[in-house]
């Protein structure tokens, strides 16, 4: 279980770098800083995913 945990906040990371990449590119590339900003979506919708279904997954071990 701890591994699980681990990778929500690796989404998380993921996240911030590509939040990161997009605000670097805005001025120049601004169609790739748009598909950052998508994966900054997925990557956080991903972490309360994940995170979610860990919760209800362990409530229903006790």
């Amino acid at each position: 279980m701890k591994i699980s945990k681990f990778f929500e906040f690796v989404y998380l990371a993921a996240a911030v770098f590509f939040l990161y990449e997009a605000v670097n590119i805005w001025n120049t590339e601004r169609n790739k800083a748009y598909l950052f900003l998508l994966f900054v979506f997925i990557a956080v919708f991903m972490f309360f995913f994940r995170r979610h279904f860990r919760n209800k997954y362990q409530n229903r071990n006790k």
